[in-house]
């Protein structure tokens, strides 16, 4: 698959390595959960300029060393001291050598110093000081586990806090560009197979290019191809999230299966535990590994108790959905029988992330100040799909979401669209739209 997209990203690191080359040092940190494309982008920034690329792989510092060294002469034609063994010592013979040339220094999986040796970080963090002035190096480092690559750079307490002069989080591909790759890749594409390629990868670029790849990008053929023996996605979402949480994994996947299966209160979520206290789990879900969100109806306040929580990761949502959720049958190899659940199921979870993927249209037109939904507490005979805040004083937009326009009902549309004028919104002109397959 070609590089798409990733021009306000592409634009800032040319620019930090103008900065870099003809002024001194910088360093840029690239963030973002596995498969989103950082490695990719990073590389088409440096491409024909003198680059030098270490991969921190979890192995010896000293056997990593010596596998850098080799690396370095090539990339740069330059002799390196053979007998280097530690880290500490190849940064400053690097910076030593930025201080008579410029190049860039890409270091990926940076966060992996954190199991080898995490002196190196403060090791780093002074020679950097004594150099970076002096010297013309661009040096990009880039994680995957997003919530230890927050800690080196934005604790307080850590060596590197306050050393990086940009921090790129890097997200999903945009809807436009998964309309330019199914046109590229599949130019009959039905509104069906676009929404499918949305919900099961939610943009992620790695997962976009495994479907286009294979020429996998029709409804069907998706679900086939990620539900059979030798799947690269079976193991997909307990292979990203263990390394993120760690021993204690087991009462953050039970928490978000709860979540996935329409559990989404707190005391439903706890009760469905045992009456496990999980509020510090939710508190770092939300804000440390970036993974759920909270969502409240339109314009609730902070405190209020109207809270549903929600999983963000379109992967994660259906990887917890189907693969965690039917476990025992991936088990004994019946992929024929989860295959028919997905299927049988497709219509329903995909009707759910249409209401998704109109909220991120709506999003990306830039034309409003608030997007969300809107419930009342007691009950849901009243709950709106969207209800989105113009930029326009007074101007709002309440739209109903299904898959097929036969399924709308205008009237009690109408009916919920002035309830919620009365007690939310009385000096709105408020426009009702009825969205389905046929409006992406």
């Amino acid at each position: 698959m070609k590089f798409y997209n990733r021009v306000a990203e592409l634009a800032e690191l040319k620019r930090i390595q103008d900065l870099s080359f003809n002024d001194h040092s910088r360093l840029t940190v690239v963030t973002g959960r596995r498969r989103i494309g950082k490695t990719s982008l990073i590389m088409k920034s440096v491409e024909g300029l003198p680059t030098v690329y270490f991969f921190v792989g979890r192995k010896n510092e000293a056997t990593l060393c010596s596998e850098f060294i080799p690396v370095i002469a090539k990339s740069l034609n330059a002799f390196v001291p053979a007998e280097i063994r530690t880290f500490r010592s190849l940064f400053q013979y690097l910076m030593e050598l930025a201080s008579g040339r410029a190049f860039n220094l890409v270091i990926d999986e940076f966060q992996e110093f954190h199991n080898i040796n995490p002196s190196v970080y403060s090791d780093m963090q002074h020679i950097w000081d004594a150099y970076r002035k002096k010297s013309k190096m661009n040096l990009i480092v880039s994680g995957s586990v997003y919530s230890l690559m927050q800690k080196i750079f934005q604790d307080k307490k850590e060596p590197l806090f306050g050393r990086a002069d940009n921090i790129i989080k890097l997200t999903p591909f945009d809807l436009s560009t998964l309309k330019e790759i199914m046109h590229d890749h599949r130019p009959e594409y039905t509104h069906d197979d676009l929404l499918a390629l949305y919900s099961i990868t939610g943009g992620v670029p790695k997962y976009v290019e495994l479907f286009c790849d294979n020429k996998m990008l029709s409804v069907d053929k998706m679900i086939s191809f990620m539900v059979r023996e030798n799947s690269p996605f079976t193991d997909e979402g307990k292979n990203l999230l263990i390394e993120e949480f760690g021993k204690n994994y087991a009462t953050y996947f039970s928490i978000l299966s709860a979540i996935s299966g329409g559990i989404n209160t707190q005391p439903a979520i706890e009760a469905a535990l045992g009456d496990k206290n999980i509020g510090g789990q939710i508190k770092r879900l939300i804000e440390d590994y970036h993974i759920i969100f909270r969502q409240r109806p339109i314009l609730a306040k902070e405190g209020s108790q109207a809270v549903r929580y929600e999983i963000q990761d379109h992967f994660l949502r259906f990887w917890f959905n189907y693969f965690d959720r039917h476990r025992s049958l991936i088990e004994i190899k019946n992929f024929s029988a989860l295959e028919a659940i997905v299927k049988s199921d497709y219509p329903t979870y995909s009707g759910i992330m249409l209401e998704r993927y109109f909220k991120q249209q709506l999003t990306e037109s830039f034309q409003y100040r608030a997007i969300g939904s809107w419930w009342e507490l007691k009950g849901h005979q009243n709950e709106i799909d969207i209800v989105a805040l113009k930029l326009e004083k007074n101007q709002a937009v309440a739209a109903e979401v299904k898959r097929q326009k036969k399924n709308f009902k205008p009237e009690l549309f109408a009916e919920k669209v002035e309830h919620l004028k009365q007690k939310l919104l009385p000096r709105y002109h408020i426009e009702k739209r009825y969205l389905s397959l046929d409006d992406m």
